[in-house]
């Protein structure tokens, strides 16, 4: 595998929402603007991104019966970082993620990969796993969000004040209520995940053809 499929891989082929179905309760909880999104893309982004790096360079040194705890020490201490950063910086942000930030430590994504992938390769490669994997998660919150933000109110946040209003009066009294809801959320990940899987389906056809 090059650097560039190893890169890319997490965006598509191997897409942590898409395919392999992690990190589901934070995709449905907090994609009620592109904001959130952003903010739990970077996070993510930092915690795996280190966390596959540091537990690539001790994995020959990490007895294999305590690599599980381990791992989960390493993450612990990064999302701890992540948290008290984004407490410091970006309050209103950290307000809006909520107790999702510290439940970064369960994330499956971040413990699967670090299994999966960082426990057995080099460390440059697990970094760019970790980079791409991230990348993917985060493009999927954004697509979601901004679903979900422009049928509830017709606008976007992308950040603070910078939005992108498209109608909003006409959209936010039919589908507010709706799209803000857990049930909104399932919707639009059922919708897009059904995309994904019939595209998938086509492609495989095509290639038996």
């Amino acid at each position: 595998m090059t650097k560039l499929q190893n890169f890319t891989k997490g965006i598509m082929k191997e897409n942590p929402i898409l395919v392999s179905i992690l990190g589901l309760c934070p995709t449905l909880a907090i994609t009620t603007s592109v904001e959130n999104a952003l903010g739990m893309g970077v996070a993510i982004l930092f915690v795996l991104t280190f966390s596959n790096l540091i537990i690539s360079l001790i994995r020959n040194i990490v007895p294999n019966e305590i690599r599980i705890p381990i791992f989960i020490v390493v993450i612990a201490t990064l999302v701890t970082l992540v948290d008290m950063l984004m407490a410091a910086f970006l309050p209103a942000l950290h307000e809006s993620l909520g107790i999702f930030i510290p439940l970064i430590v369960v994330n499956c994504i971040i413990l699967g990969r670090a299994e999966a992938y960082a426990s057995k390769n080099k460390p440059f490669d697990s970094v760019i796993d970790g980079i791409g994997m991230a990348v993917g998660y985060t493009l999927v919150l954004i697509v979601i969000s901004f679903i979900r933000e422009f049928l509830a109110s017709g606008a976007v946040t992308i950040w603070g004040d910078l939005q992108l209003n498209l109608n909003a009066d006409q959209s936010a009294q039919i589908f507010t209520s709706f799209f803000t809801s857990p049930a909104g959320a399932f919707i639009v990940l059922g919708l897009l995940l059904g995309t994904v899987a019939t595209i998938r389906n086509q492609k495989k056809e095509v290639k038996k053809q």
